[in-house]
């Protein structure tokens, strides 16, 4: 019999790491240990996604998976991003796990630094939902009976009209031809709150919306950021994030 490896999921609690996690439940050569989630600490909030802890909490304990909080400053260097990621990493290989699971689906850059960064722990990566085009995940997705809710839209691509809507077939057919429907280019972000992994929905009722944009980082240390980008407008448009409030 094939020995059952030990792994983490890289959980952001969206759709793309809902569906990569249901696959992997399925696969019987992991046994998932826990959820690592990356969050601001100090804002206690998802980091991107912009959801509270106490959401996070509650996604968990209806998965029935013990949850690893991974906390990085606001705007974090790339150094210490990585020496906080390679201190939590190697503490779960210390405990048994091989392998990092991730909802990744067709980046390539992305996928060489994790698997890289990996490399020099001694973990292997794992991307069960890499390489399937992306519209036949999101119609995967829905079909299955996962409900999502947008919490975060690039004003790059999307305007605020996105930003708290549930994903649908009517979401799918309003994004604009550039949007990726899974919104694998940043485009958009989203809070996963029901479907066939979780023991029960997640309860929630939606909050204000703001807009935030981020001051872009000084010349001499732009290469030296966790949010470094070769894209040199990225930091001219900012975003719509939806709060969710825990009911």
């Amino acid at each position: 019999m094939p020995t059952v490896q030990k792994a983490l999921f890289n959980w952001s609690s969206g759709k793309d790491s809902a569906l990569a996690l249901y696959k992997t439940l399925q696969n019987t050569d992991f046994q998932i240990e826990c959820l690592l989630t990356s969050v601001n600490q100090q804002y206690q909030r998802i980091s991107m996604h912009g959801i509270r802890v106490e959401l996070l909490q509650e996604q968990a304990q209806s998965l029935g998976i013990p949850l690893k909080i991974l906390e990085v400053p606001e705007m974090p260097t790339m150094e210490v991003y990585e020496k906080v990621m390679s201190e939590v990493l190697t503490e779960l290989k210390d405990n048994g796990i091989t392998h990092s699971i991730f909802g990744d689906i067709f980046l390539e850059d992305l996928r060489q630094y994790r698997e890289n960064q990996l490399a020099k722990i001694g973990l292997k990566g794992v991307f069960p939902i890499w390489k399937i085009p992306t519209q036949d995940l999101i119609q995967e997705f829905i079909s299955l009976g996962f409900k999502t809710i947008v919490v975060c839209v690039n004003e790059k691509y999307l305007d605020k009209s996105f930003v708290g809507r549930i994903i649908d077939q009517d979401f799918i057919n309003d994004l604009p031809e550039n949007v990726d429907v899974c919104g694998e280019n940043g485009e958009f972000h989203t809070f996963t709150f029901d479907g066939p992994i979780f023991s029960k929905p997640i309860d929630f009722e939606i909050g204000e919306i703001v807009y935030r944009k981020y001051e872009k980082p000084e010349k001499k240390d732009s290469s030296n950021t966790a949010c470094d980008t070769n894209d040199e407008t990225a930091f001219d448009f900012g975003f719509w994030y939806c709060d969710l409030i825990k009911k």
